[in-house]
């Protein structure tokens, strides 16, 4: 049941907007199209209500969900499946999910004729962020298992499967100490974040706002990838970088207390070590298998592309639209950029520094030999051994006469004087 996910994400959505209803005592009226426009926006789908659009949905769920549907098809998928069964669970995992995404639509067209500030979504924009939150988790589902027996069977260079990993391990620690940068930050900012909360009086107010800070914080993370690697994130007006910084009003919300303030403390210029630490993360992943140094270059480019690719992606799904702040996001104008720089430049001198390139063999030096030398290894013509010689070679002496044989040793028997017979 690859397209569980979808489902499960569907029934909680239902339980908590009824639950929501209840508590403020509240008719259920449209709960139809809040938990349809709700379902949406776990897709990074944006909501219209009263003509104002909530364009910069929480990163938190949509990342769930690559990571739910990733799990699932991983856990159906054989290591040894054929193309028969990958099809059909990438087919579960992706109509599944359009199914719901079409009876959502369906459902909010229906509400709005009741509720006249809801509105129906874009639907060309509803199926494609459905569609690519469920391919991208098909995708790494079904490759943990098959990727590397696809791999080893198609054309594609071997180092490729090296160059996802750098990608990862470059992605997570950009994300990695962000996070702990922005989690300081909220520290040490601790009396602005107390502002925030006191907007409300209520125990349910401030447990509201706390929880919409829980699943906004992965897009401030973003933001604060961002002015890591010398891009910059803005919030309507206000804009943030690691070398400058101008303010604006800025929503409510006690997780963006983290963002700096006007004047800029030179200290976020240290931000631009996390972009470094990041590439050299980079380069010691694509070191760990030493290749010429034509691969080695095209392992760690690879991985520099598919890491800004990346990023990039995540800037887009963490920006939007927010009504009469406007804009919010990173600039995707730089960003990538931005991270393939920090990882291909210091990716390379930390992969040339840690022996990843392998040097070629040097053919053999040829050295002249002295002349005496080559005449005192220059071996003799040796003379053949009688024993390993035949009869066509013996010796003369051997051959004689049998009259020269009896001359050269003397009379006979017969022949002998008398004096020695006596």
């Amino acid at each position: 049941m690859a397209f569980g996910p979808a489902v499960v994400a569907l029934v909680v959505i239902a339980a908590v907007t009824l639950l929501q209803l209840l508590i403020a005592n509240s008719d259920m009226t449209g709960a139809l199209g809040a938990i349809a426009s709700m379902w949406l926006g776990v897709h990074d789908v944006p909501i219209s209500i009263g003509g104002r659009q909530l364009g910069v949905m929480p990163l938190l769920p949509v990342l769930l969900m690559v990571w739910a549907t990733a799990r699932t098809t991983a856990l159906a998928t054989p290591p040894a499946a054929s193309w028969f069964v990958i099809r059909w669970i990438v087919a579960s995992a992706l109509g599944g999910p359009l199914l719901c995404a079409a009876i959502s639509l369906a459902v909010i067209h229906d509400a709005a004729s009741v509720i006249t500030e809801l509105q129906t979504p874009n639907a060309l924009r509803a199926f494609a962020s459905v569609l690519v939150v469920h391919a991208i988790g098909a995708a790494v589902g079904v490759g943990s298992k098959v990727g590397p027996r696809l791999l080893a069977a198609s054309p594609l260079p071997g180092w490729l499967g090296g160059s996802l990993r750098a990608a990862a391990a470059g992605v997570l620690a950009l994300i990695g100490l962000s996070g702990l940068v922005t989690a300081v930050s909220l520290v040490v900012h601790w009396a602005r974040m107390h502002e925030l909360y006191a907007i409300t009086d209520s125990v349910f107010g401030q447990f509201s706002l706390t929880v919409l800070s829980v699943l906004y914080a992965p897009n401030v993370i973003v933001g604060a990838t961002a002015v890591a690697v010398g891009s910059s994130a803005h919030v309507g007006f206000a804009t943030f970088s690691s070398f400058t910084v101008f303010g604006g009003d800025i929503p409510s919300l006690p997780v963006l207390a983290a963002t700096p303030a006007p004047p800029l403390d030179p200290v976020w210029v240290g931000l631009l070590i996390i972009g470094a630490s990041s590439g050299v993360a980079v380069g010691q992943q694509c070191a760990r298998h030493p290749l010429p140094l034509a691969p080695a270059m095209g392992k760690l480019l690879s991985a520099a592309v598919l890491a800004a690719l990346t990023m990039a992606l995540l800037g887009y799904a963490a920006g939007g639209e927010l009504g009469n702040f406007g804009g919010v996001g990173v600039d995707q104008a730089t960003f990538g950029i931005a991270v393939f720089l920090w990882f291909s430049v210091v990716g390379a001198i930390t992969v040339a520094m840690a022996n990843g390139i392998q040097r070629e063999p040097a053919g053999p030096k040829f050295r002249p030999q002295p002349a005496e030398e080559v005449a005192a290894e220059t071996p003799t013509p040796s003379q053949p051994d009688r024993d390993d010689a035949g009869p066509d070679i013996a010796d003369e002496d051997t051959l004689l006469p049998v009259d020269d044989a009896q001359d050269d040793t003397g009379p006979t028997s017969a022949e002998q004087s008398p004096n020695d017979s006596d």
